[in-house]
């Protein structure tokens, strides 16, 4: 597993937030390994419990296809990334901040995957 973070785009005066968002659709979509599956963190998205997780974490790592987690920044996903995503994935319906939607996420895999090894961290 590996973090890739992407930087924003600078924003300005000058640079509309559209453009802003497409730069960085761009380069986050050019970070995505070829023939991944892309899941992106969207508010709007689906949520799972962590059992629901583990399952559907199993399902990925049987796919044998390179998994892509994509978290937007203080503007959210660009329009590209949310048409390239396989699923949506919503950790909450509230708005987190990137950094923690981050931590969020890695402790929910971490959890996910503790389940699928019968780790006794996970407790019902």
């Amino acid at each position: 597993m590996a973090l890739t973070e992407i930087p924003l785009a600078r924003r300005g005066k000058t640079t509309a937030l559209s453009q802003a968002l497409e730069q960085e659709g761009r380069r986050m979509l050019a970070a995505v390994p070829k023939g991944a599956r892309v899941v992106a963190l969207e508010q709007s998205g689906r949520g799972f419990t962590s059992t629901e997780l583990a399952r559907r974490l199993e399902r990925w790592i049987a796919s044998g296809r390179p998994l892509a987690l994509l978290i937007g920044g203080p503007d959210g996903l660009p329009p590209a990334c949310l048409e390239r995503a396989d699923e949506n994935w919503s950790l909450s319906p509230l708005t987190l901040p990137h950094g923690l939607a981050r931590i969020v996420v890695a402790e929910a895999m971490y959890r996910a995957w503790s389940l699928l090894e019968g780790h006794p961290y996970h407790r019902d």
